[in-house]
């Protein structure tokens, strides 16, 4: 919610990348598949880890570049008149299997509570549903909930970085990611009954 506020100081900075990227060829749907590529990288290092610690970090490098994918390639389909049904569908699809490839791996390799693991994973991909859901029944949900894709990102990334130095880290900001996703479910609930109303 916090970053979706400032989102737009950042689009002329996000243009400046964007237009040189477009004039070589690179397309808003090519953005989309790179992001995921990114985060299955990311996803791999982690699960790698046990022997490498030191993995960890090129892994959140990987997941911040998942995250400025996810940025550009909005951006640059607005910019060039490029914005298409199929091109938000799949934008929606593949960032929903790359925010779960990280969390299975952290919860695979052992660095979080699987159950909390489970729990955040479960309330990540709500809080898409419930946005989409609740936009396809008119209801404008942007900025609503504390746990937008970008606030989970920058937690995940955060983590990952100090895992190695404080272990646990990782766990306590899965801990963090449930509790914050479901409450974002329960804000969208709330401000579609809001907007619609009971019998809406």
């Amino acid at each position: 919610m916090v970053l979706s506020r400032f989102k737009k100081l950042f689009e002329g900075l996000l243009g400046g990348l964007a237009a040189p990227l477009h004039s070589v060829g690179v397309r808003p749907n090519t953005l989309t598949a790179v992001g995921l590529a990114f985060s299955a990288s990311a996803a791999v290092l982690i699960y790698m880890h046990k022997s490498m610690p030191e993995l960890l970090y090129p892994s959140a490098a990987l997941i911040i570049l998942s995250g400025l994918c996810d940025a550009l390639d909005g951006t640059m389909a607005r910019m060039f008149g490029e914005e298409t049904p199929m091109g938000g569908f799949l934008d929606s699809l593949l960032d929903r299997y790359g925010d779960a490839v990280v969390i299975c791996s952290v919860i695979v390799s052992g660095l979080c509570n699987p159950v909390w693991g489970v729990a955040a994973l479960v309330g990540s991909l709500l809080v898409s549903y419930a946005r989409a859901r609740g936009e396809s029944l008119g209801v404008q949900m942007a900025s609503v909930g504390l746990g937008e894709r970008a606030e989970r990102l920058i937690i995940l990334t955060a983590a990952t970085l100090i895992e190695p130095l404080v272990r646990g880290a990782l766990n306590a900001a899965v801990v963090v990611l449930a509790v914050i996703t479901h409450a974002t479910v329960v804000q969208r609930a709330v401000h579609f009954w809001r907007r619609k109303g009971a019998g809406g």
